[in-house]
């Protein structure tokens, strides 16, 4: 096989250029040297020089000792401008290859170069097929029989028979046209091998390129719309169009240009596209008004544009959006209305505008404006949502008597604020002046002001006059002839002199009451004309605040023993701030003993309990003072209990509290009635017991009564005589302020009563009311005095058990009384 090296050696005329040396072809960086050539031609025909600057050799080329010479010439058609560059070649020197005689009968395998020799077909070559492409020879054929073949894409696969090799000469055959879409190159492996299989030399890579044609008209991928804003700026980018091209990239095959054919309308032109990258710019600003929409016929050709390139041409739509670069205007410059006094909510006049905008955009919807004339807001403009007419109506009545005309002035402006683009000037508001007449009807009263307030004290009594409301006639400007009556008086404080309107009071006025609202009470009266016609007033009523309420508590509190031991109280005063905090709070002496108070603000305290208190309800005296010192004794409930949190306080809520006040008893028929049964069966009992000590004289003990009754059992029908000194011991009875109160049961069976309090023991033949508490004895002995009140035989008078006894049950009565209150 023949093995041949060059060495190239360059000569340029321009100085940017870089050879890549590939075993017999390089290549020449033509951009830099003439980077708009269109047009590359060798003088050398044995040399081919394609546009990305490879260079091959079109058949075998022997080297002498001399260079070879060629030049490349570069030529730009359109500047019409030409650049030539020198190529020289050298040929290095030959090395013999080594024989290897026929005669040996052992081969040895020698590695051998085989030289990749570039190859290339046309694609959609015309033929004549089977058309030669190249040839392969190894240097083995001067010694030995050498057979061909090759493998690879378009031999023994994909697509099949493409290529065929002579078996003995190594010339390569291609069958049939190529399509470079399809297939661009072809990498197949060379063989060469002896009869009896031996390969002489390395499998031989061979690349077959497939050399474009321009068979391939450039597309413009879809039919694009765009879209921009009107009076935009010049050189403000539309869109881009964008085609494609399957033929070879980066050669003039794919080199698109695109052009802008024809623009509908044609008049003025507003667009223009860059050739080599499809940008569409504006050149001068469109005007919506003008022309909504552009069609631009647009045009993309290969071969940079040339006539000889394929083309496309496709239809862009561009659409010119509003803006808001036109005012609205009026119609007429002047309107002229009129209206009844008193009339409201009537619609007197519609103003027609005009705008060149879009319709029904902000851009053209209208906005009015009364610039002048509306001080008294009489008159309110709106839109109509489907003319953008202007409508003009009354809202508050007008007053002839006050105004025969009334002057507006009425500007309109758009929704959308006005554009400020380049080619847009300040443009001032459009206005119209409208002449509204005012015509005279017969009215009714008039209630002007339509709230009159007068001055009154706090706590006024009944029967006091007071000014009322006063209306007039809008005619004769004076109040005859009017009748009054009130519409609305809540508290019923007021009766109302039908002809002057004035206001008696019927009861005490009151500030505190819940019908005053910010110290005021409102009245609503009516006036009435002669004929019927009729106004309303309100006249408010505003009471200067008196002291004459003190302040008391809000809430009762719970203290828990494991928390701070202390809760906030807060007064309350229905009076004014002038008559109201700071509060002053104080405890009796009594209540001191039991309970720390300290002031915390104008209105809160905090309370303490003192050691030793035990868990319960109380009910604590407190005086609260305002300002001014008025006040009173407010009860505050107090539940002391055994947690940490308020919350968590398991005692029942606030019922029966022990009041540590004197007790201040009212008794009332209830507990008149309760003493007096009471008194009753106290009575009977004591009479059933004398009856029985007079009867026997042995002891013994009384059954309990089970039906827990206050009736004792006893022989006899009233007391004897054995009702002595040293039968019956009566109790001295204490109370301790600070113990828990308890329901006090009811006497039965032996007469025993739990709780710490008494118990009575009721024997024949010696009856003891006995304090169980305190130990102690109280007889009538002590009562009368050491030897007083007895008669016959030591004993006591039936007066003396009676005034002993009387005071006692009464005491009973008292507490029980105070229980019930509680």
């Amino acid at each position: 096989m023949r093995l041949f090296y060059a060495t190239f050696v360059f000569t340029f005329m321009c100085n940017s250029f870089y050879p890549l040396i590939k075993d017999i072809f390089f290549v020449v960086n033509l951009e830099e040297c003439f980077k708009s050539a269109d047009l590359i031609i060798s003088s050398d025909p044995d040399f081919r020089i394609l546009e990305d600057g490879s260079v091959y050799t079109t058949k075998d080329i022997k080297f002498s000792s001399e260079k070879r010479i060629f030049s490349i010439l570069l030529s730009d058609s359109q500047k019409l401008e030409e650049k030539n560059i020198e190529i020289s070649l050298l040929a290095p020197e030959k090395k013999m290859p080594v024989k290897r005689h026929s005669k040996d009968k052992g081969l040895k395998r020698t590695k051998r170069r085989w030289a990749p020799i570039p190859c290339s077909i046309m694609e959609n070559s015309l033929g004549p097929f089977p058309q030669q492409i190249q040839q392969i020879q190894s240097d083995s054929a001067q010694n030995y029989t050498i057979y061909y073949s090759i493998s690879g894409p378009g031999v023994d696969k994909e697509p099949f028979n493409l290529f065929y090799i002579d078996i003995n000469s190594g010339d390569i055959f291609c069958t049939r046209a190529v399509d470079r879409e399809t297939y661009d190159s072809f990498q197949i492996i060379g063989y060469a091998t002896t009869p009896d299989g031996y390969s002489t030399d390395l499998p031989l890579p061979l690349m077959i390129k497939v050399e474009d044609d321009n068979d391939n008209a450039p597309v413009f991928e879809n039919m694009v719309t765009f879209t921009v804003i009107e009076n935009c700026r010049v050189g403000t980018a539309v869109g881009k169009v964008v085609a494609t091209d399957r033929d070879e990239p980066d050669t003039l095959h794919t080199r698109l240009k695109y052009t802008i054919l024809k623009q509908n309308p044609e008049h003025p032109k507003i667009f223009s596209v860059h050739p080599d990258t499809g940008v569409i710019t504006i050149i001068s600003p469109p005007d919506r008004e003008a022309c909504s929409s552009y069609d631009l016929k647009m045009e993309v050709r290969d071969m940079a544009g040339q006539s000889f390139g394929l083309s496309d041409t496709t239809t862009v739509t561009v659409h010119i959006q509003d803006e808001n670069d036109n005012a609205p205007s009026f119609k007429k410059t002047s309107y002229v209305t009129e209206v009844e006094e008193n009339r409201i909510n009537v619609e007197i006049l519609r103003m027609d505008i005009e705008d060149k905008d879009l319709p029904n955009t902000p851009h053209s919807r209208a906005k009015y404006i009364i610039l002048r004339g509306n001080e008294n807001g009489q008159f309110q403009i709106t839109t109509d949502p489907m003319t953008n007419s202007g409508i003009l109506c009354v809202v508050k009545p007008l007053d002839f008597e006050a105004s025969r005309q009334v002057i507006l002035q009425v500007g309109v402006v758009n929704e959308a604020e006005f554009s400020k683009g380049a080619n847009n000037r300040g443009v001032s508001t459009c206005t119209t002046v409208v002449t509204v007449n005012v015509k005279n009807v017969d009215e009714g009263p008039e209630c002007q002001p339509p709230v009159t307030v007068i001055e009154s004290q706090d706590g006024m009594p009944a029967g006091k006059e007071i000014l009322g409301y006063k209306a007039r006639d809008p005619e004769t400007f004076n109040s005859e002839d009017l009748t009054y009556r009130m519409l609305q008086d809540e508290d019923h404080w007021f009766e109302m002199d039908r002809k002057t309107g004035n206001l008696k009071t019927t009861k005490i006025l009151d500030r505190e009451s819940r019908f005053v609202k910010n110290n005021q009470y409102n009245v609503t009266v009516l006036a009435v004309d002669k004929i019927g016609r009729s106004c309303t007033g309100t006249l408010v009523v505003r009471l200067e605040d008196i002291n004459d309420h003190s302040p008391v508590i809000k809430d009762n509190v719970t203290i828990c023993r494991h928390g701070d031991e202390g809760a906030v109280i807060e007064a309350m005063d229905r009076d004014g701030p002038t008559n109201g905090p700071p509060f002053d709070f104080k405890l009796d002496n009594l209540s001191n003993k039991l309970w720390i108070l300290r002031k915390k603000s104008d209105t809160t305290a905090i309370i303490q309990p003192r050691e030793g208190l035990k868990s319960d309800f109380y009910s604590v005296p407190i005086r609260i003072n305002d300002r001014h010192g008025n006040g009173e004794v407010s009860h505050l409930g107090v539940r002391l209990c055994d947690c940490t949190l308020p919350s968590e306080c398991k005692m029942k809520p606030f019922g029966q509290v022990r009041d540590v006040s004197p007790p201040n008893i009212h008794l009332g028929r209830w507990a008149i009635l309760s003493m007096v049964l009471g008194s009753a069966m106290l009575l009977c009992s004591l009479f059933v017991c004398f009856c029985v000590t007079t009867q026997k004289t042995v002891q013994k003990c009384f059954p309990e009564d089970i039906a827990q009754q206050n009736l004792i059992v006893s022989n006899t029908e009233a007391p004897g005589e054995e009702v002595t000194e040293a039968n019956i011991r009566l109790p001295t009875q204490t109370t301790n302020i600070c113990e828990p109160i308890i329901s006090i049961g009811t006497l039965g069976g032996q007469g025993t009563k739990t709780g710490g309090q008494q118990s009575f023991e009721m024997v024949k033949g010696g009856y003891t009311l006995e304090s169980t508490k305190s130990g102690g004895h109280q007889t009538l002995e002590s009562y009368k005095g050491s030897g007083q009140g007895l008669g016959d035989n030591g004993r006591y008078a039936y007066t003396d058990w009676h005034s002993f006894t009387q005071p006692r049950l009464g005491e009973e009565s008292i507490r029980g009384h105070t229980l019930i209150k509680n």
